[in-house]
């Protein structure tokens, strides 16, 4: 683990434009480090993922398993490709079974536009987004994704399993995350439950706990919605909104959603984070179709990186390390408040390189 002088990274570029971004992101992180101080990063380069399934018939061989929990936190870029499946017919996704395996319960997803950045909504309220949305990472639908499918013919069953334990830690980090939250903005701290209780008996229990946890927090507000009001009220209203704990599949779908209102999955960082480990990538996939051609938008990857600075300066209490992340956040923001800087994505003429420069001008 973490020496005076050095993190270790376990680096997961993947497949894609994953490898692209993560160049790109190597470079800048560097930038800060000679900037800023503080202890090293030892990066690990660690293979993984859709071609590597197809070469040698593993997508996260066990070594590759072993440096990532052995390392201080783990970097990844995208993996998967459409083309290159299961014999069950799903897609590569190695980072499933690093959340299973290192119990990165929490998934947390940071949403707010950036100056300069676009946004569908036509409210200048939509500047105001600033919120976080965090997904059980390790049960609901996604639970039994490693057992063997058992289909004969007529229908196929998943469960979506909640239990006790993965709700109260998941549902705690919301409201300590909150409660963090509460010395950056003026506004009360509220954690809002996302569920479908009025249906499901599984969604019901989720929101037992949820109260259950929300008795310890007497400062924090807290309240309900139903997934598919949320659907709505985040395209209607987002600005209301801080904190939202939710199940896994919930949670997949709904980022994406807000992914969409603050530029897209280009600019939507994520990080999955248990007790011991964290995990760090951008909230987009592999994209073989520009893989290559130098448009993609490194900024997600860039916001990861961010998180990843901050997540490690605050668990090792490495005061220059959180500063990092702080400049390199704030590196992002300033380069895109100008209006100038369009990545490819929004309609614009600049790929990585060009958004890669300008981050580094800034720093």
């Amino acid at each position: 683990m973490a020496t005076s002088n050095a993190f270790k990274i376990a680096v997961m570029p993947g497949d894609g434009i994953g490898i692209e971004v993560m160049d790109a992101c190597l470079v800048v992180m560097d930038a800060v480090y000679k900037k800023v101080g503080g202890p090293a990063y030892k990066f690990q380069h660690v293979p993984g993922g859709a071609a590597h399934y197809r070469d040698h018939g593993t997508d996260l061989p066990e070594e590759s398993f072993e440096t990532a929990k052995n390392a201080d936190a783990i970097l990844f870029g995208a993996m998967g490709l459409p083309d290159v499946r299961k014999e069950d017919g799903t897609e590569i996704n190695p980072q499933l079974d690093l959340r299973f395996g290192l119990e990165l319960y929490a998934g947390v997803r940071p949403v707010r536009v950036l100056p300069g950045a676009p946004t569908p909504l036509a409210d200048p309220r939509a500047r105001e987004i600033d919120l976080v949305l965090i997904r059980e990472n390790t049960e609901g639908l996604f639970a039994d994704i490693r057992k063997p499918r058992h289909d004969n013919g007529i229908e196929v069953e998943d469960r979506c399993l909640i239990t006790r334990k993965g709700t109260e830690r998941v549902v705690d980090y919301a409201f300590k995350l909150a409660k963090t939250r509460a010395r950056t903005r003026t506004d009360a701290r509220r954690v809002t439950c996302v569920d479908k209780a009025n249906v499901l008996h599984s969604m019901a229990f989720f929101r037992t706990v949820f109260d259950d946890v929300r008795a310890n927090y007497t400062d924090i507000e807290a309240d309900y919605a139903y997934v598919d009001a949320m659907a709505l009220n985040l395209v209607k209203h987002p600005w209301n909104y801080d904190v939202m704990v939710m199940e896994n599949l919930l949670g997949d779908i709904l980022s994406d959603l807000t992914a969409g209102i603050v530029g897209g999955l280009g600019m939507a960082p994520s990080g999955d984070i248990g007790d011991e480990h964290g995990l760090f990538q951008p909230s987009h996939g592999s994209a073989p179709d520009i893989a290559g051609k130098g448009l993609a938008n490194p900024v997600a990857m860039f916001l990861s990186a961010a998180m990843m600075m901050t997540w490690l300066g605050t668990k090792h209490n490495e005061a220059q390390t959180i500063e990092a992340g702080a400049l390199l956040d704030d590196a992002i923001a300033k380069a895109f408040a100008s209006g100038t800087l369009k990545p490819t994505e929004f309609g614009g003429p600049h790929g990585t390189d060009d958004i890669t420069r300008a981050v580094l001008n800034v720093i």
